[in-house]
């Protein structure tokens, strides 16, 4: 994902070939995983390559797809990988203002609900069991990862540069956590 920026977004990978017709399958990371095949020819990871998917199909976990110009099984397996980006301008904008997308949190100030400022947003990974947001203190280098959540992140100003986060606090030993 070093490709991603506030202006490219990932939003899919394609994975192993499918069938011999020069199908593939790809991990779309949108909400609505066949909304990949709506974007135009997609960007990617790959120098001067782009993947215009001409029909696409979902199934239990990704998209099987036919790419323009990918004829066969062999040519679909050199595509085994792949990231697919698209412009952020190309994006429909969000529907309120409690929408929007991670990308557009990347840069942001991260404070207390004082003002007191904790760092800037650096990335919001997601290691299988819930979106965390990761914040980096300009003076230690030091980051830090908080999980991404209303209760955790409740306010989100991306107009005026910044969020807020109220960081949880933890149990002490031998402290039951609240149900």
């Amino acid at each position: 994902m070093a490709d991603a920026s506030p202006k490219r977004l990932l939003m899919g990978r394609i994975g192993a070939a499918h069938g011999i017709k020069g199908e593939v399958r790809i991990t779309s990371f949108t909400e609505e995983p066949l909304a990949l095949a709506s974007y135009g020819p997609l960007s990617t990871n790959r120098s001067g390559l782009v993947i215009e998917i001409e029909h696409a199909r979902a199934t239990t976990n990704v998209l099987v797809a036919r790419l323009k110009g990918v004829t066969d099984r062999t040519a679909a397996e050199r595509l085994n990988g792949v990231e697919l980006y698209v412009e952020r301008d190309k994006l429909p904008p969000p529907g309120d203002d409690d929408d929007f997308y991670h990308a557009d949190l990347i840069g942001l100030e991260a404070r207390l609900g004082d003002g007191t400022v904790l760092g800037e947003v650096i990335a919001l990974p997601n290691y299988g069991a819930s979106d965390l947001i990761e914040v980096r203190d300009a003076r230690s280098g030091d980051t830090f990862l908080y999980p991404f959540t209303r209760a955790v992140v409740p306010e989100v100003h991306i107009a005026e540069g910044y969020l807020v986060i109220e960081v949880p606090t933890e149990a002490e030993p031998g402290e039951e956590e609240p149900d």
